[in-house]
């Protein structure tokens, strides 16, 4: 973790709102890909214009968590393909990754970088630090290759998320991004119709869907 942001967020760094710039982080990460370990910085990611999704999730070696994480590893690919880099972000340390990957068969397929917040810093910055557990709700993250960050949700410790959703929310901010004069309406998918706003449109939204 850099230095220059956990200085920030000590001094009361409000919790990011959609929409806003995201300040630079840094955290260690645990690579299942390769089984070593590294670094992750925003920064970077910038740098080589990729989307950054960050996963946050309480624990390992916890219960919803790996059918989360499995589950977000069949979308894998697709995430990749769109050009983001996906992240899934725990308070444990990169060394607690490792031995999970290792013992809990539902992360047989998890190649992503599973990094090590384990200050609670980047928790804390997306608003999803626990006080009262030292742990992370299941907060789902987007940013743009720009810095700002494009999409958030947040789950309670019960509730596992859906990361088909993830997938469809990354294709309509890819293609708003490509495409900034559109707009995609609700459970747009690839191929589906879009939404240019204009005065005529107002009030006529049925037709602008249905012509």
């Amino acid at each position: 973790m850099s230095d220059e942001l956990g200085c920030e967020l000590c001094g009361d760094l409000p919790v990011l709102s959609v929409g806003e710039e995201v300040p630079d982080f840094e955290m260690e990460t645990f690579e299942p890909s390769t089984g070593s370990f590294g670094e992750v910085s925003l920064a970077n990611l910038k740098a080589d214009g990729k989307w950054t999704i960050l996963v946050f999730y309480p624990a390992d070696f916890t219960f919803v968590c790996p059918t989360e994480l499995a589950d977000l590893a069949a979308q894998d690919a697709k995430l990749t393909e769109l050009g983001a880099k996906v992240i899934g972000v725990s308070t444990d340390t990169k060394f607690a990754h490792l031995a999970w990957c290792r013992e809990e068969k539902l992360m047989t397929d998890v190649k992503y970088t599973l990094a090590a917040d384990t200050t609670g810093v980047v928790s804390s910055l997306f608003g999803v630090y626990d006080d009262a557990t030292g742990l992370a709700l299941r907060g789902t993250f987007i940013i743009s290759p720009e810095g700002k960050l494009v999409s958030g949700t947040v789950n309670f410790y019960n509730v596992g998320r859906n990361m088909e959703e993830l997938t469809r929310v990354m294709e309509a901010n890819a293609h708003c991004a490509a495409n900034p004069a559109e707009a995609c309406p609700a459970q747009w998918t690839p191929g589906d119709k879009t939404l240019t706003p204009n005065e005529g449109m107002v009030g006529n939204v049925y037709e602008a869907l249905n012509g």
